[in-house]
C-alpha cells in the first residue's frame, strides 16, 4: 500500500473517532470547564477540527483555511483562536470562545473532507515533499511527517475530549 493511502486511512479512522466520541455532547457539556488548566471539548474540538483546516489548506496547498474563507461565517465560533487569524494567549480564548455545536461539527465534518479529498489526490512522490515550516520554527519537514503529526494531534485532543467527558459523567469513547 502507498504511503499516502496509509496517511489517507489513519486520518479517516482519526477523524471517524473524534466524530463519534463527539456525538451525543450537548452544548452545556462542550462548554463545561474542569479545574485546574484543562480546557473545555468545544475549545479541544475547536483546535482539533481548525488544525485539520490549516494544515491541510494553508500548510499543505498554500491555500486559505477553511475556516477564513468558504466557511469564514459558519464555523460555529464566535471567535478564532490565536494562531487562527486572533491574537492573544489560547487559554484565554478556550475560556471565553462561545460555540454553536452543530455548526463547529459541521465545520469539522468539512475539513475532515477537504483533508481526505487532498490526501485522495497524492501520488506516491507528494509525502516526501519537504514543506517549508521554518518560521514555524519546524524547519522543513516531509508531507508525510506533517500529516502524521496531524493525525496524532487528532488522536491525543480525542483522548482529552474523552477523559472530559468522563469527568461528566459519560462514557468517553464510543460503545
Amino acid at each position: 500500500m502507498a504511503s499516502s493511502a496509509i496517511l489517507r486511512e489513519q486520518l479517516q479512522g482519526a477523524g471517524s473517532l473524534l466524530e463519534g466520541t463527539m456525538d451525543g455532547i450537548t452544548p452545556e457539556q462542550a462548554h463545561w470547564q474542569p479545574t485546574g488548566t484543562a480546557h473545555s471539548i468545544g475549545a479541544n474540538y475547536a483546535h482539533t477540527v481548525l488544525s485539520v483546516d490549516m494544515t491541510v489548506h494553508a500548510l499543505l496547498q498554500g491555500a486559505p483555511q477553511l475556516a477564513a474563507s468558504d466557511w469564514a461565517t459558519r464555523t460555529g465560533l464566535s471567535e478564532l483562536p490565536p494562531g487562527h487569524g486572533a491574537p492573544g494567549p489560547w487559554g484565554e480564548w478556550a475560556a471565553r470562545v462561545q460555540i454553536d455545536l452543530p455548526a463547529l461539527r459541521a465545520f469539522g465534518q468539512a475539513a475532515f473532507a477537504a483533508a481526505d479529498a487532498y490526501l485522495a489526490s497524492l501520488d506516491e512522490a507528494s509525502p516526501d515533499r519537504a514543506v517549508d515550516l521554518s518560521a514555524m520554527g519546524f524547519g522543513q519537514p516531509t508531507v508525510a511527517w506533517l500529516l502524521g503529526t496531524l493525525i496524532q494531534n487528532v488522536n491525543l485532543h480525542c483522548g482529552e475530549i474523552s477523559c472530559l467527558k468522563g469527568l461528566q459523567g459519560l462514557p468517553g469513547y464510543p460503545v
